[in-house]
């Protein structure tokens, strides 16, 4: 199991002083989380995209690009490019370019994205929110096979054979699926015969194996090599000292963040008792010490029948840059060798 982080670059409240982090200071506190990640052992580290006023991270490629520059062993992938709102030409473009600046060490995940922000931004319609990801998926993996393709769609102007480059180091680029919940996303994938990455939010880790199960079949039944078809995992977690203070130093910022979206989707604000159960044994959030959260790993790569990468989301905007490098040290130092020696006994 590969084990990395996952960051939103979230503007950051300082616990301590109540200042706001500016967002210049926040880029480097990011760079800096990144280099720490690398140092430490750990597999991945990968940005996500937004376009809203709490988040840095609207374009992904330049923050990957910095942060290839300053690191040299651990892997870097988007988390996830909205590909929906962005044209594939462009994000095949930047993330081969992100290849050989890197040396090979690029993923790239999309998916459709879980705000709206990008649509009316760029001009597209709602409407078409499935089938601008499903002829624009199509598209970027004819442009991985090769740099001259012709095509034609209803989203895009068509393409008559023009070159698309430069082309990657890797062959093939690694190009993986962001899936919520829905089955249609786990089956798209399969049948592509793509990786996939799910976003497990909330509830319970074990419900998704219907839906990864699903994923399985249908990429069998495709005719895919079952060693191509990998589940990666996106999770809020934190390491920490113990499960009370790793706990107690990530709930504030998660309840403020999800008070802010249940306000904007019409759902009441979150509170402790609901955290505490997600952060149990058999929630979703991998919070806690070293040992508990290495547990908790175990337990999902045997609840969904193997797992072949777990990020963690541990950007959160009421948690310190300091207690973040410490959370990050002990999930390369302490966690990962313990999920890595019981996989490999």
């Amino acid at each position: 199991m590969k084990i990395g982080i996952d960051s939103f670059v979230s503007v950051v409240t300082d616990p301590d002083t109540g200042r706001q982090i500016g967002p210049q200071e926040r880029v480097a506190h990011l760079l800096e989380e990144v280099e720490r990640a690398d140092q430490v052992g750990l597999d991945s580290y990968g940005i996500g995209e937004h376009h809203r006023s709490e988040y840095l991270d609207s374009a992904p490629a330049v923050l990957l690009a910095a942060a290839a520059a300053r690191t040299r062993d651990i892997r870097l992938n988007s988390a996830v490019t909205v590909l929906s709102a962005s044209d594939p030409v462009r994000v095949f473009q930047e993330f081969a370019t992100l290849d050989l600046v890197s040396g090979g060490r690029i993923d790239l995940v999309v998916g459709r994205g879980s705000f709206v922000e990008s649509f009316p931004l760029f001009g597209l319609d709602l409407d078409d929110y499935d089938s601008l990801f499903a002829e624009k998926l199509d598209l970027l993996l004819r442009l991985r096979e090769q740099p001259h393709v012709t095509w034609s769609g209803r989203h895009r102007p068509a393409l008559t054979g023009q070159g698309v480059y430069p082309r990657p180091v890797q062959d093939p680029f690694p190009i993986w699926v962001g899936a919520g919940g829905t089955p249609s996303s786990f089956a798209r994938a399969g049948g592509l015969g793509l990786p996939l990455m799910v976003a497990i939010i909330g509830g319970q880790p074990a419900r998704f194996k219907p839906l990864v199960d699903l994923y399985r079949e249908t990429g069998r039944r495709a005719g895919h090599d079952p060693a191509t078809l990998k589940v990666g995992l996106h999770c809020f977690g934190f390491v920490g000292d113990s499960d009370e203070q790793a706990a107690d130093d990530f709930y504030p910022g998660w309840q403020e963040m999800f008070t802010t979206i249940g306000r904007e989707r019409g759902f009441g604000a979150p509170g402790r008792a609901q955290y505490d159960a997600t952060v149990a044994p058999d929630g979703a959030f991998l919070i806690g010490s070293p040992e508990t959260v290495a547990q908790k790993m175990l337990r999902i790569d045997a609840d969904l029948g193997g797992v072949d990468r777990i990020s963690l989301q541990m950007t959160n905007i009421r948690l310190a840059h300091d207690n973040l490098l410490h959370g990050i040290e002990l999930l390369g130092t302490e966690v990962a060798p313990r999920v890595r020696r019981a996989l490999d006994g």
